[in-house]
C-alpha cells in the first residue's frame, strides 16, 4: 500500500489546518508524479487511522481536493485521484519537496533593484526614535478628519462620488487646492493641473518615469534625498551631482555642465533641502530659472514642507515663477498631518498631469477618495490653516528647546546651524566621533544616518520636550563613553 504516513506530515504547532496540510501533501504527491490518475486512496476511515486523526478531518481534506478536482469521490464506493491529472514521471520524495515552494528563491531571470530597499522591522521598538523631521501625530487634526471620513460614508451622493476620478484625484480636493495653494505658494492653477498621489515618493516616481530614460542626464545634489536618488537611477538615467552649500544647490556647478552637455533635469529641494536644511538663496532662485529656460531642462521641484517657517515668511517655490511650464511642482500633506497618511500632490502642466494619471492607472486605480474628500473639506473650512499655525507655534518651541539642549550638552560633540523651518536640524559630528557608533546601540535608534558626511537629522517636530531632553542625554552617556 502506498506510504501515505510518509508523504503527509502533520505539523500540530503550525497555523494551517490539519486537512488543510493533508490536503497540500496529498497535491505535492500528485503534482510529482508520485500519485498517478485514477489511483485509488484510502477511504476515509482507513487514512483516518493511518495518520491518527479524526475521521471528520479526512472528510474535510477530501472535500478541499474534490472540490478542486484534485481527486474524485465516489460516495460508498471508493477515492480515485482525477483522471484528467495528466501522467507526470515520478519525482524521489523528500521532505523538502512538501515544503512551501516559497522558501526557495525566484531562479528565473528577473529585474532586481541597485539599491536595498529592505524595511527595517523594529522589535522590540526601541526606547527613542529620532525620525528624520516628522509630525507630531498628537497635534494633527485627525480626529476631525476621520469624522468627515466617517461622515462621507453613510450619504449617498458622497459614496458615488468617492469613487470617481480618484486615478487623477477627486475633484474635490483638487478644487479646493486650486485656493489653497494660490493662497499660501502663489500657485496659478486650475484643478487639470493637479494629480493626488500616495505622497511624495509616487510623484517623483511618476515624474521621473515619464521625465527620464537610458539617454537622459538628471543633476542633483550632493548629498541628496537617497530615495529619490534610488529613484532617478531605476530610470537608467546619467545621475550629476552637484555640491550643495550654506546656499543650497550650486548654480554655478549646474551652469557649467549644462554649457558642455545635455541636461534634461534638474531636482531641487528648495525649502529645507534634505538631508542639511539649508534653504536654496533667491539668487540661485533666480539663476535656476534662468538656466532652465536657456537650456531647456525640467526642475523637479520637491517642496515636502513649505509649510514651516520660524524666523520670517517663506520665500515663494519655483513653480510661481515664469517658468514656461518647465517646473513639476511636488508636495506632501504627510508632513502636516501623519507620515501613516500617504497624500501628496504634483502640480504640472495638463498635458504631463494626463499622462502621469494615464501611467498611474498601470499599476494603481486611484486613491481613498473618501479620505481626499474629507480632506478637501478641512482645507476649505479652513482647519488646516489653522492646525499649521498651532503646529508652527509648537515646532517652533521645540526647534529652539533642541538648540539650547544641543549647546548645553553636546557642544563638545556636535556642529550645526540652525535652520529658519522645517522640522529637522542637520547634525554633524566633530573629528574622533562617528555617527556608525550611534547604529550599536539598542535603546536608540536615528532613521537618518549620513557616514559619508559623518551626521545626521534630528528630527524635533515630533517630540516633546522631555522627549528631546531624554533623546539628547542618551546622546551625551553614548559620546562621553566613546571619549573614555
Amino acid at each position: 500500500m502506498f506510504p501515505f504516513e510518509h508523504i503527509i506530515n502533520i505539523d500540530k504547532t503550525s497555523k494551517i489546518p490539519i486537512y488543510r496540510q493533508i490536503a497540500i501533501a496529498i497535491i505535492t504527491a500528485i503534482r510529482n508524479g508520485s500519485l498517478k490518475a485514477s489511483t485509488p486512496l484510502p477511504g476515509s476511515r482507513e487514512l483516518a487511522r493511518i495518520l491518527q486523526v479524526h475521521r471528520k478531518t479526512i472528510v474535510a481534506a477530501y472535500d478541499e481536493l474534490s472540490a478542486q478536482d484534485w481527486i474524485l469521490v465516489i460516495p460508498r464506493k471508493q477515492v480515485l485521484v482525477s483522471d484528467r491529472i495528466p501522467l507526470l514521471p515520478p519525482k524521489k520524495w523528500s521532505a523538502a519537496i512538501s515544503e512551501s515552494a516559497y522558501t526557495n528563491d525566484f531562479s528565473l531571470p528577473f529585474r532586481q533593484l541597485t539599491e536595498d530597499q529592505k524595511e527595517t522591522f523594529l522589535n522590540p521598538i526601541p526606547d527613542i526614535i529620532i525620525d528624520d523631521g516628522h509630525p507630531d501625530v498628537r497635534l494633527s487634526p485627525i480626529s476631525d478628519l476621520l469624522k468627515t471620513y466617517r461622515s462621507y460614508t453613510g450619504r449617498k451622493h458622497a459614496i458615488k462620488t468617492a469613487h470617481i476620478g480618484t486615478t487623477q484625484g477627486t475633484l474635490k480636493l483638487r478644487e479646493a487646492l486650486v485656493t489653497y495653494l494660490s493662497e499660501s505658494r502663489g500657485l496659478t492653477i486650475t484643478a487639470e493641473n493637479i494629480m493626488i498621489t500616495h505622497g511624495a515618493q509616487m510623484s517623483i516616481y511618476l515624474a521621473s518615469q515619464l521625465l527620464l530614460n537610458a539617454t537622459t542626464s538628471i543633476i542633483v545634489g550632493q548629498p541628496n534625498y537617497q530615495v529619490a536618488d534610488a529613484t532617478f537611477r531605476q530610470t537608467g538615467s546619467k545621475i550629476i551631482t552637484v555640491p550643495v552649500d550654506e546656499y543650497g544647490i550650486d548654480t554655478k556647478a549646474i551652469e557649467l555642465i549644462c554649457k558642455k552637455s545635455p541636461i534634461h533635469a534638474v531636482y531641487v529641494i528648495p525649502h529645507h533641502h534634505y538631508p542639511t536644511t539649508v534653504t536654496l538663496s533667491v539668487a540661485r532662485r533666480m539663476q535656476l530659472l534662468e538656466l532652465s529656460r536657456r537650456y531647456s531642462f525640467a526642475i523637479i521641484e520637491d517642496d515636502y514642507d513649505y509649510d514651516y517657517h520660524y524666523t520670517s515668511s517663506p520665500y515663494l517655490p519655483l513653480a510661481s515663477s515664469a517658468h514656461n511650464g518647465h517646473v513639476i511642482y511636488i508636495g506632501s500633506f504627510s508632513k502636516i498631518l501623519d507620515p501613516s497618511l500617504r497624500m501628496g500632490f504634483m502640480i504640472a502642466p495638463r498635458n504631463f498631469i494626463a499622462q502621469s494619471t494615464a501611467l498611474r492607472k498601470l499599476i494603481d486605480v486611484g486613491g481613498d477618495g473618501y479620505m481626499q474628500n474629507a480632506l478637501a473639506t478641512l482645507i476649505k473650512e479652513g482647519e488646516l490653516k489653522r492646525h499649521l499655525k498651532k503646529a508652527k507655534k509648537w515646532y517652533h518651541q521645540r526647534r529652539d528647546f533642541l538648540d539650547t539642549l544641543l549647546k548645553t550638552h553636546l557642544s563638545s560633540y556636535v556642529t550645526y546651524t540652525l535652520p529658519s523651518g522645517g522640522m529637522a536640524i542637520w547634525i554633524q559630528l566633530k573629528k574622533g566621533y562617528t555617527v556608525a557608533s550611534l547604529k550599536a546601540v539598542n535603546h536608540l535608534i536615528i532613521k537618518e544616518i549620513d557616514e559619508t558626511n559623518n551626521a545626521f537629522r534630528f528630527g524635533f517636530a515630533s517630540l516633546n520636550e522631555q522627549e528631546l531632553e531624554e533623546a539628547v542625554m542618551t546622546l551625551k552617556t553614548i559620546f562621553a563613553s566613546l571619549h573614555t
